[in-house]
C-alpha cells in the first residue's frame, strides 16, 4: 500500500514509518519540517503541511492523491506558540477522516491515548477522545490505539523526561512519584500499526496497547537510572503537587514563546490521573503479548551518549535562562549607567558619538535576550551572542587594553559567556 503517516518524524511516527517501509509499503511523511524528515527518514516521501490549516476535507483532497491508508501519530501535548491543540488534533483529523470517506479510501489507523474521551479534562485528551469518536463513526475500516507510556531508543517528550529526571545527580526528586503507569515499546507500536494495516487484527476495534506490569513513577525512574548505568540516588526526595504545577505553570509560559518542556501542566495533569490500560483485550484478541519496561529497555542501548544526553537534558534550562538573563541585564545596565559607561570610552569616541556607542550596544544586548527567549530565534541568539561578544572583546582590547589586567576581569569574563553560548548551542536540537 501508499501509506500516508501524519507526525511522520515524530517519536511513535518515524518508528512507525520503519516499520510500514521494511514490511514492503510505500511510505509518505507529513508534517511542518520536512527537512528534518529527509535527513531522519530519507527512505519515504514527504508532504510539507501543518496539521492547523488542514481543518477542512477540500484541504487534505490533494494530500490523498494515490493513499491507501492513513496513519495519524500526529500529537500536540498543549497550546503553545507552534501548536493549536484543537485545530491539529481535532479539527485537521475530523476534516481528514471526512476527505478519506468522500475519496473512498478505506484503511485509518489512528494513534491516540489511554484516557482519551470526549470529556476528558484537558484539551490533549479531549481533542484525541473527539477525533477517535469521529472515527468510530465513520464508514472506514479503522483501528484505535491507545499506548500507555512510549518507551523507545529516540528520547523526546516523555521518554526524555524519565532519562532526565533518571540522571540527576545524587538525588531522586520527583513529584507524583506514586502515580501507577504502564508502558509499551516504541517497536511495539510500529508492529501492531503494521498489523492493523495488513489486517492481521479486527477491524473497527479499539485497543489498549500496555504491557501488564503497574509500576510507580518512582519505579520506572530507578529502572532508568540503573539502566543508565548510575548509582543510586544518596537522597529521595517527594515534592509536592503544588510545587510541580508550580514549576508546570512556568514550563507553560515558556510554551507561549515555542518552548516545548515535557514538564507542561497538560503532562502533569495527566500523570496525576495515572496512566493506566487494558491491554488484555488486544491479547484475547492478536495472541500476542506486548514487552515487559525490563524487556523494553533490555533490548536498547545504554551507551555514553545516552548518559550525557540524560545530564544535558538537565543543564541545558539552565543555560538558556542564564544567556536570556545575561544579556537582558546587560542592555537594561548599559541604558540604565549610559553616562558611567560613556565616560568609560578613551577620546577616540567622544562626547555623542561615545553615547550613541553605548546605547547601540545595550539595544543589541536587548535584542539578543529577547532571542534566547523565543525558541525559533534561539540559534540565532546564540550566534549573535558570540559574534557581539567577540567584537566586545576586539573594542576592548584595542579602546582600553589595561580592561585585561582590571582585578574583576572584565575582559577575561567574556571567554566563559562565549563557551556557554557554544555549549547551549550544541545541546539546542529539539529532535
Amino acid at each position: 500500500m501508499r501509506i500516508l503517516v501524519l507526525g511522520g518524524y515524530g517519536f511513535i511516527g518515524s518508528e512507525v514509518a520503519r516499520a510500514l517501509g521494511a514490511a514492503g509499503h510505500e511510505v509518505v511523511g507529513l508534517g511542518r519540517d520536512v527537512a528534518f524528515g529527509r535527513r531522519l527518514l530519507p527512505m519515504i516521501g514527504w508532504i510539507a503541511a501543518d496539521l492547523a490549516d488542514l481543518t477542512t476535507a477540500e484541504a487534505w483532497a490533494p494530500h490523498l492523491a494515490g493513499i491507501e491508508a492513513v496513519v495519524n501519530a500526529s500529537g500536540a501535548l498543549q497550546d503553545g506558540a507552534r501548536d493549536n491543540v484543537v485545530a491539529a488534533q481535532q479539527n485537521a483529523i475530523e476534516a481528514l477522516i471526512a476527505a478519506c470517506e468522500a475519496q473512498s479510501l478505506r484503511h485509518f489507523v489512528q494513534i491516540s491515548a489511554p484516557g482519551a474521551a470526549p470529556d476528558a479534562q484537558t484539551a490533549f485528551l479531549r481533542t484525541k477522545g473527539l477525533a477517535d469518536r469521529a472515527l468510530m463513526c465513520s464508514a472506514l475500516d479503522w483501528t484505535v490505539l491507545k499506548p500507555g507510556l512510549v518507551i523507545g531508543p529516540n528520547a523526546y517528550g516523555g521518554t526524555a523526561l524519565l532519562r532526565m529526571l533518571a540522571g540527576l545527580p545524587f538525588a531522586e526528586i520527583l513529584v507524583l512519584a506514586d502515580r501507577e503507569i504502564q508502558t509499551v515499546a516504541s517497536r511495539d507500536v510500529a508492529d501492531v500499526v503494521v498489523m492493523a494495516i495488513a489486517g492481521n487484527m479486527p477491524k473497527r476495534s479499539s485497543f489498549d496497547l500496555v504491557a501488564p506490569e503497574v509500576h510507580t513513577l518512582r519505579a520506572i525512574v530507578r529502572r532508568f537510572r540503573a539502566w543508565l548505568g548510575l548509582p543510586p540516588a544518596r537522597w529521595v526526595l517527594a515534592l509536592p503537587e503544588w510545587i510541580g504545577f508550580g514549576v508546570a505553570a512556568f514550563a507553560d509560559l515558556a510554551g507561549r514563546f515555542g518552548w516545548r518542556s515535557p514538564l507542561r501542566s497538560t503532562a502533569l495533569s495527566v500523570l496525576a490521573e495515572h496512566v493506566r490500560g487494558d491491554g488484555a483485550a488486544f491479547e484475547r484478541a492478536t495472541g500476542r503479548s506486548l514487552l515487559s519496561l525490563d524487556e523494553t529497555l533490555a533490548a536498547m542501548p545504554s551507551t555514553r551518549q545516552e548518559r550525557v544526553f540524560a545530564k544535558a537534558q538537565l543543564v541545558f534550562p539552565a543555560l538558556v535562562v542564564t544567556l536570556l538573563a545575561f544579556w537582558l541585564l546587560s542592555g537594561l545596565i548599559g541604558l540604565w549607567q549610559w553616562r558611567t559607561a560613556a565616560a568609560m570610552i578613551p577620546g577616540t569616541l567622544p562626547g555623542p558619538a561615545g553615547v550613541a556607542a553605548i546605547v547601540a550596544g545595550s539595544l543589541v544586548d536587548l535584542a539578543i535576550g529577547i532571542g534566547f527567549l523565543v525558541r525559533r530565534w534561539f540559534r540565532s541568539a546564540a550566534l549573535a551572542s558570540i559574534a557581539v561578544s567577540l567584537l566586545y572583546l576586539a573594542g576592548g582590547t584595542l579602546l582600553k587594553p589595561d580592561l585585561w589586567a582590571d582585578p574583576l576581569g572584565p575582559l577575561v569574563k567574556i571567554l566563559p559567556a562565549i563557551a556557554l553560548a557554544l555549549a547551549a548551542l550544541a545541546l539546542s536540537d529539539e529532535r
